[in-house]
């Protein structure tokens, strides 16, 4: 996303006022400055784009290669340097021998970009360390499986985090289908084209909703989808170191190794370790 620095300065009130803004200040007044931006190109999608039906995304089924739903270090990439070539899956470098959970961001999750901007937003905007983790992880469960990652994700997590964590992870998923004015989060635009513009979503999501919207963590779980809806913004670039005394706050890394533990869970860890395997 490119930054239109005189606008920016502008909205900041002029290049004095820049200068005397601390470093910290013009971080969080730039990252305010492309959310903004964000917030304007999605009201103009909104108006002018013409989104697909229900109907519409389901008559694709027949001429798609693969499942929608399927988890992300499954897919083929295309190449971007050849365009043209078929999409390959890359080959996955080898893990540690224990891996720890910040090996499968360097190993497996590809850049994380994602995940680390809305982590860095929910961390900047004053949120709690339990809140920060949960956006770092909110989506892992889409690498085993896009379809109800949220559950797929919570149940991943789930040994080795606060209940809490948990649970907005969990509910995240149902939550960004609901409007809440009073975190001004709004339905997403991308969703029009995802779901259809005239989907609703199904009793056992609405049943997620209300579940949640009535527990004592709802707050934990919407603030994850107010740090989700804002944090696909490729000109950012986080470090993830940023979030390893938070990591390791909250997150029982096992002696043995993700995957390796014995835990309910480990069959997913191993399966993100070598997904290659057959069987």
């Amino acid at each position: 996303m490119s930054i239109d620095r005189e606008a920016l300065i502008r909205s900041l009130g002029g290049e004095a006022a820049v200068a005397g803004m601390s470093h910290e200040a013009r971080a969080d007044a730039l990252e305010e400055f492309q959310i903004a931006a964000l917030d304007a190109t999605a009201a103009a999608r909104r108006e002018t784009e013409k989104f697909p039906t229900v109907a519409e995304l389901e008559a694709q089924i027949d001429t798609r290669a693969t499942r929608r739903g399927m988890g992300k270090i499954f897919r083929a990439a295309r190449n971007k340097a050849d365009p043209d070539a078929p999409p390959r899956v890359p080959r996955l470098p080898k893990m540690p021998e224990k891996p720890a959970l910040f090996d499968f961001f360097e190993f497996r999750f590809g850049s994380g970009a994602h995940l680390k901007q809305s982590a860095a937003l929910a961390k900047r905007k004053g949120c709690s360390e339990e809140v920060v983790l949960a956006c770092l992880l909110h989506d892992l469960g889409g690498f085993l499986m896009k379809a109800d990652h949220g559950y797929y994700g919570a149940q991943l997590i789930e040994p080795y985090v606060s209940e809490k964590v948990a649970f907005a992870v969990r509910y995240h998923q149902a939550l960004r289908f609901y409007p809440d004015a009073d975190y001004a989060y709004e339905y997403p635009v991308r969703y029009f084209e995802a779901f259809g513009v005239d989907y609703v979503p199904p009793p056992h999501i609405e049943a997620a909703y209300e579940f949640a919207r009535n527990h004592r963590w709802y707050e934990e779980a919407r603030l994850v989808t107010t740090n989700d809806l804002y944090a696909f913004n490729p000109g950012v670039r986080i470090d993830i170191d940023e979030f390893r005394e938070i990591a390791g706050r909250h997150f029982r890394q096992p002696a043995e190794g993700l995957g390796f533990d014995g835990s309910p869970v480990a069959h997913m860890w191993r399966t993100l370790i070598n997904p290659d395997a057959p069987l």
